[in-house]
Parts: structure tokens; sequence; C-alpha cells
């Protein structure tokens, strides 16, 4: 069995079956990376290229692990160093690709929606590795990964995503994936960060952060864009990390057995303390352990598969 879809571009694509299947596929995957020699010879003949008009460690890193774990070919495109700088379009440079033999390849655009054109324009496979404020859908996955390694599902979970919401494509992922899966996901942060509708989607909006971390099984931690920020959406980044931060003292509100995760890279002192990132109930390093595992999943159930 593999994905409905030739190409992986939004969490809202996938069924509860396929999110089960690619969560299960990493799991069996994650035995790979525990051995000394991490290699199989599933994807070799397979090449994947990594498309990345913005800056990635943690994504793009993982991608290029878990194609050269599998034995797939894997190029990655430096924009700065292609045609893109002379005016190359998405359609184009992804036409070029094709026609060099590429099975697959994941792009991160600074714009929403590049993924999609790409895809649409291309036999070959594509991923979405982030577009603009839009989605991020392997992030998603590896943090529901995480999430059901620890606690065996999702059903009637609290999970509090807190920070920068309106410039998160992490929260949005994440929105879609834990709700259709039976959690329930409250949404946390200054007002001038909560974009409207969220309640449409069935999240639970609130400015409090109390009320959030309250119960809760998981809390999600978001990077402050900064440099996505067009003009100041609070007064000071100390006043943002006493009201909105996670540290020892409000996280005794949540289950005593809270997950603290957070998709990186960390703000230390701004979203949460250093000593709830570096405390036994965080998560931050498995997530990206993780993040290695489902995108070997995804190579494989989108690539390795029999009559592909």
């Amino acid at each position: 069995m593999g994905l409905c879809a030739k190409d992986l571009l939004d969490m809202g694509q996938l069924s509860p079956e396929e999110i089960e299947l690619i969560l299960q596929t990493g799991k069996e995957m994650k035995t790979i990376i525990k051995r000394d020699i991490k290699k199989v010879p599933t994807l070799r003949g397979k090449t994947m290229v990594t498309l990345f008009y913005e800056p990635s460690t943690r994504t793009r890193t993982s991608f290029e692990l878990a194609g050269k774990y599998m034995s797939a070919d894997v190029v990655n495109i430096s924009t700065s160093a292609s045609s893109v700088v002379k005016g190359e379009s998405i359609k184009d440079t992804g036409m070029t690709l094709q026609m060099m033999g590429m099975d697959l390849v994941v792009i991160r655009h600074n714009m929403a929606g590049a993924p999609h054109l790409l895809a649409k324009n291309l036999k070959a496979r594509v991923i979405n590795g982030g577009d603009g404020f839009h989605e991020h859908p392997t992030q998603a996955l590896l943090d529901m990964m995480t999430i059901k390694d620890k606690l065996g599902g999702f059903a009637g979970l609290k999970v509090a995503i807190i920070g920068d919401i309106l410039h998160s494509r992490v929260a949005r992922s994440n929105l879609s994936g834990l709700i259709k899966m039976g959690a329930q996901v409250w949404i946390c942060g200054p007002p001038t960060l909560i974009p409207p509708g969220l309640e449409k989607l069935g999240a639970k909006v609130t400015y409090s952060m109390e009320e959030a971390l309250r119960g809760a099984q998981v809390v999600m931690m978001l990077r402050i864009q900064l440099e996505r920020q067009k003009a100041g959406m609070f007064p000071t980044l100390r006043e943002y990390s006493r009201i909105f931060g996670l540290n020892s003292q409000n996280l005794k509100l949540a289950d005593k057995d809270c997950l603290v995760m957070h998709p990186g890279p960390i703000n230390r002192g701004l979203e949460l303390s250093g000593e709830v990132a570096d405390c036994s109930q965080s998560l931050i390093n498995e997530q990206v352990t993780n993040g290695v595992s489902v995108r070997m999943a995804l190579l494989y159930l989108m690539l390795g598969q029999k009559g592909e």
C-alpha cells in the first residue's frame, strides 16, 4: 500500500489511514537509523533533488540523509548558485531537472503555493518542504510520530500550540493533522499573532497561557519569526517572553508528564527557557531523529513501492 496522491503538498490531502501508514512506516525506518551501518538498497537507481529557496538546516539535511540511507542519488540545488538568480521560473527549473531524469523533488519556497505549481507541471513527484505561511506537512508528520511514540495515539489529547501562529506553516499543518486524528488542539499567542478563522478549522483559541497549558498532555512552542514580521506585533521581546514564554513554573499547569516540543531552531530564553528545553520532558532532539525516519517513510511510500 502506498499513498493515493502523486505528491505530498499539504496535510489536508492525507486520510487518517494514510497518516497512520506513514507513522507506522516511519517507526520501522527508525530501526535503520539506529544501526551501525545505516544503509538499505530500497531506492537504488532513484534520484531526488532538494530545491530550497529559503535557508534550512533540519529539513534539508534530514531529507538528504533519508535519501542517502535508502541508497537514492541525492542532489542539492542551491538557488543562489543556480539559474534562479538569472530569473528562471520555478516551472522552468523543475522542467530542466526533470529532463535530467529526477524522480522526486523536495521544494521549500517563501511563496505559498509554489510546490503546487511545480507539482502541476511535473511528472516527477513533489514534496512540500514548507511554502510561505501555508504548510509544512513533513514537520507535522514527524511531530505526530513523536507524540504517538510517547503517548500511543491522539484521540482525546489536549495539544497546546503556542506562539507566532500567524507566520507558522508548522502550526497550520499540525492543526490539520492532529484534529483529523482526534486530538483537541488549543491555539495560544498574542492576538496580533493569531489569524482569524482557526475555530472553523476545529481549534480552540485563547490568549491566556494558563488556559492553554492547563491539563495539556503536549505543549508545542513555536519560534518567533522576527525575519517574517513586517511590523512590531508585540511591544518587546522581554514582554513576550514574560507572558507567552514557557518556563518551569507555568509548565506545572500542564499534565505532570506533559511532552514539550519545538520545531526548531529555538530562541532560548524567548519561547522557552533553557531549563525547559533541556528537561526530561523535552522531545526537541527526538523530533530531529523522527524527522529523518518520517522522510525515509515518505520516500519509500512514494518511490519504493513495487510498480512505481
